[in-house]
């Protein structure tokens, strides 16, 4: 028999912008006995997880919670709210926005994209602007829909869905406003009632700390209202039943049990540490991660700081080094993942997740196998990373140190 043996000694390093390394409360959590999805304890469970991912969306509006990766609730937002050949503005700010884009199109939609031409579209982020003008010159109403994303995973750029939302308003347009916030939860502000969105969409294996396989749909009324006129064909996916069923705790399918558990226990440790204090802990690394790039002499993908994500940094290679080839090297030598560049940064940059459980050890370790993949790789730093962030951390950690008598 083949034997795979990707497992030496000590753990692996999955420092790729999701999937997250799943906790080990989380682990065991998700290992209690599967009950009866119609009994009263799963009834319980249910009330229990719906009830807490509201907070994590700041939402007091309906959230339905999927079996399916982000890209069934990419799906799910558009045939629920949305009819065959409706109109849908886009905004294009990486590979996610582009395949959120090729899925509207399927579906029969049609999407218009909005975005800087070339590689400069994938290092900014949403300009609300154009959206504000697009939809001025749209006096017949014929957008039904603008969607972005908020937190680009292929970039590290992370947009103002506020000034999204100012921009339809300013317009006086009706559109709905779609989000996808898939890496963006749990580890960015994100505020689904206060900005005004009409469906956010997000996942379970970024900021939550889950494994792949829940999706979310968080609903204002007027998206539900939306849905009971919309034509695009949909059973599984539809918000009615769900939310129906969901008022006692269970849904209409047979829902997946043991990630539920997972999620109530994610639920606890994020709300246990406050969601002010895990978006802190997230900015408080990116920006550690972001000195060590820039002590290297190499340059952040995101070109906004205004907009760096709190997320994962894109690391762009100097000319001549193929990032993937330095990908490899790094797996090869220190047993650590990074993220891969992807669509037009194919081969041209790298991504380093610092989201989830992470903390200041974990991130060193990270930039630590990072340097010395990079200098493996004969690329000419400017200087230690691994330094620049120890000393960043430091200085936002500073107190007086108590001498000895």
């Amino acid at each position: 028999m083949l034997t795979l043996d990707f497992h030496p000694a000590g753990r692996h390093f999955l420092q790729i912008p999701g999937p997250s390394p799943v906790p080990d409360r989380i682990l065991r959590a998700m290992s209690y006995p599967t009950i009866d999805h119609r009994g009263p304890e799963f009834g319980a469970l249910g009330l229990q997880v719906l009830a807490g991912i509201k907070k994590i969306f700041k939402t007091v509006q309906p959230v339905v919670i999927y079996p399916a990766s982000g890209t069934g609730a990419w799906e799910a937002a558009l045939t629920n709210t949305l009819s065959a050949g409706d109109t849908v503005l886009m905004y294009e700010t990486g590979h996610f926005a582009t395949l959120w884009k090729k899925m509207a199109e399927a579906l029969g939609l049609k999407p218009e994209f909005l975005g800087l031409p070339g590689i400069e579209g994938w290092r900014h982020g949403v300009q609300a602007d154009r959206i504000e003008q697009r939809l001025r010159q749209d006096s017949e109403h014929q957008i039904k829909a603008v969607c972005v994303v908020h937190n680009e995973t292929s970039t590290g750029v992370t947009s103002d869905i506020a000034a999204v939302r100012r921009a339809i308003d300013a317009a006086g347009h009706p559109a709905l406003l779609i989000v996808d916030t898939i890496s963006g939860l749990a580890s960015a502000d994100y505020r689904h009632d206060e900005w005004g969105v009409d469906v956010t969409v997000s996942g379970s294996q970024k900021g939550l700390m889950l494994p792949p396989g829940i999706s979310f749909n968080a609903v204002s009324q007027k998206a539900i209202a939306a849905s009971k006129n919309a034509k695009l064909p949909k059973a599984f996916w539809d918000w009615t039943d769900i939310i129906e069923m969901n008022q006692a705790g269970y849904w209409p399918y047979t829902p997946n049990t043991n990630l539920l558990y997972g999620l109530s226990e994610a639920l606890e440790m994020i709300l246990g540490e406050g969601l002010d204090n895990v978006f802190a802990r997230h900015q408080r690394l990116a920006s550690a991660c972001r000195d060590a790039v820039r002590a290297w002499g190499l340059e952040i993908q995101c070109a906004d700081p205004a907009l760096y994500s709190p997320v994962l940094t894109g690391v762009m290679t100097p000319p001549g080094f193929d990032a993937d080839a330095i990908r490899k090297i790094i797996y090869e030598n220190f047993n650590m993942s990074l993220g891969t560049g992807l669509g037009k940064m194919k081969g041209g940059m790298f991504r380093i997740g610092h989201l989830g459980e992470a903390n200041d050890l974990t991130l060193m370790a990270t930039l630590a196998g990072c340097e010395m993949g990079l200098k493996l790789a004969g690329v000419p730093l400017a200087g230690s990373g691994v330094v620049a962030a120890m000393d960043n951390l430091a200085a936002q950690k500073s107190k007086p140190v108590l001498k000895a008598a």
